[in-house]
């Protein structure tokens, strides 16, 4: 990775008192910033821990939802990657000014032709014009979220974060503290939460396990919706189309 996108280093007593000057907590002058990246389509460099570094742009600014949105390629293997991740850090200049920010709760949203990689809005971020700069974790993190109990421990209620999610169904990573689930398993009475507006009860069929990408931590559940009712199927397409239509009036500015 070039010197120039490299996420910057914390301090070595991780303390952020030293670097007040450059941090941006006023929520009016951090959505400036942020428009300015988004309206110039400024590309943004995303990193993850041990991942690799992609190039996308700011799609759409949702200050309501605290939703950020960034290109997102379906086909690309990192990019899959960097959603299975809890947290990336994103890069970008303007002009000779360098931002920084952290990302949270990531998650990967599929419309007809295209997808969006979604994440929180940063409750803070860094300005500044020298590489001697570093990063905070957001304080906020409230993913995307499955809740259901283990269909073999009913007595283990669940909360298993969302990484991808379409029409069809979503993937949730399990951690490895918890008891395997088997490809086949029905699991019925799961409350999915997408946001502050969207959620609903569904049931998931598991269709497969497998290794998360990049040697996370815990597993990747691939689950299927099963016979999801009217009500849950609308609110699920209105969460899609709004991510797509945010791209969309973005791609006409």
């Amino acid at each position: 990775m070039f010197q120039d996108t490299r996420p910057a280093a914390l301090c070595p007593d991780g303390s952020p008192d030293a670097w007040a000057e450059f941090r941006v907590a006023d929520s009016v002058e951090l959505l400036r910033l942020l428009k300015q990246l988004r309206d110039g389509s400024v590309p943004v460099t995303l990193s993850a821990p041990q991942g690799t570094p992609l190039s996308c742009q700011l799609w759409s600014i949702d200050a309501p939802q605290r939703q950020i949105s960034f290109s997102a390629d379906v086909d690309s293997v990192h990019m899959q990657r960097l959603a299975y991740c809890d947290e990336a850090v994103a890069v970008a200049y303007l002009d000779s000014v360098k931002l920084q920010f952290d990302l949270a709760d990531l998650v990967l949203v599929h419309g007809a032709s295209s997808c969006a990689l979604c994440a929180r809005l940063p409750g803070v971020l860094y300005r500044f014009q020298r590489r001697a700069s570093f990063r905070v974790r957001t304080f906020e993190r409230r993913a995307p979220q499955a809740t259901l109990r283990h269909p073999s421990m009913p007595d283990m209620r669940l909360g298993l974060r969302i990484v991808d999610v379409s029409v069809g169904g979503c993937a949730m990573v399990l951690p490895d503290d918890v008891p395997a689930l088997q490809p086949g398993s029905r699991l019925a009475g799961v409350r999915i939460d997408l946001d502050g507006d969207t959620g609903f009860d569904a049931t998931l069929r598991l269709q497969h396990v497998s290794a998360m990408h990049g040697g996370g931590s815990g597993v990747l559940l691939g689950c299927e919706f099963v016979d999801l009712d009217g009500q849950a199927q609308r609110a699920l397409q209105r969460y899609i189309d709004h991510t797509q239509q945010r791209r969309r009036l973005l791609s006409l500015r």
